[in-house]
């Protein structure tokens, strides 16, 4: 058998994409089965740089609408950032294409708020639990962020500044305090709610690791992120099973829109037509 040549590989490529898109049963997409995943612990700043060279430049703030390269950063560490921070506040107020939500009443919380905030003082979440100030480090001084009542949150991507569904190109998060193994993760999933990656983050008890997954192309729907073992208020004590994590950088795709219906069944029958093409045009063997 030949080598596809690119004409047939951009084919074939879109035949699957669409394929994807509307028939979650069949997870044929090549490129979600071309991830390349980002893990470390430690020392993280190198790796994290290198997720971000393989999401793309340059990092588009706060821009409204979709950009077709770029990536977006959440860092929480904004004065306007609210202890007690609404789950739509990075799509809605700082427009970033992100929404969060959670199981247990989707509240959230952002550490060390501003003068002023009904929550101040608080350093690293001691106000809820004295002892976090020494056991969380920070990535980007001086916020962290975590789910509240749960220790289970889920994200999923919009055009920024609007309620258009989008998808990306790969996330990745910094979790602090992951003491541990096999149990703090991220979870990848498509439009159809198929699971692309799962991976666990690697330990560093007290100190920083980051995970992050990248794809070929703007697949990724959702993400769910498990912190640890416990809910965020419980003494962090590892000796007897109980693991209190928490989260800090968020790096993420440019959020593209989610085609229409009619768009993606034009790209099916496009694909199909031109596969179907391709493969009469083989010589016969």
């Amino acid at each position: 058998m030949s080598k596809l040549n690119l004409l047939q590989k951009l084919m074939l490529t879109g035949v699957a994409s669409a394929i994807t898109a509307t028939s979650g049963s069949l997870l044929v997409t090549p490129s979600a089965l071309a991830a390349t995943v980002f893990r470390d612990s430690g020392n993280i700043g190198d790796t994290v740089d290198a997720f971000r060279a393989a999401l793309g430049d340059p990092n588009n703030g706060n821009a409204p609408g979709s950009f077709s390269v770029g990536r977006r950063e959440i860092n929480w560490d904004a004065g306007i950032v609210p202890f007690d921070m609404p789950p739509d506040f990075f799509n809605k107020t700082v427009t970033r294409g992100a929404e969060f939500s959670t199981d247990a009443g989707n509240e959230f919380g952002v550490s060390n708020p501003s003068v002023g905030d009904p929550d101040f003082p608080d350093n690293k979440f001691d106000s809820l639990n004295p002892t976090y100030s020494g056991e969380f480090m920070t990535f980007s001084d001086p916020r962290l962020f975590t789910p509240l009542g749960t220790n289970v949150m889920e994200t999923n991507f919009f055009v920024p500044g609007s309620d258009m569904p989008a998808a990306v190109s790969g996330f990745g998060a910094v979790f602090t305090d992951v003491d541990l193994p096999d149990i703090t993760k991220i979870e990848y999933f498509d439009i159809q709610g198929n699971l692309l990656a799962s991976e666990f983050v690697d330990p560093d008890p007290q100190g920083l690791s980051f995970l992050g997954v990248s794809f070929d192309a703007p697949i990724l729907f959702n993400v769910k992120i498990t912190l640890g073992n416990t809910p965020i208020g419980s003494n962090d004590d590892p000796g007897n099973n109980v693991d209190v994590v928490v989260l800090d950088d968020f790096i993420y795709g440019e959020p593209n829109k989610v085609p229409e219906p009619a768009t993606t069944l034009g790209l099916l029958a496009l694909g199909v037509f031109g596969a179907d093409l391709l493969r009469k045009r083989q010589p016969n063997r």
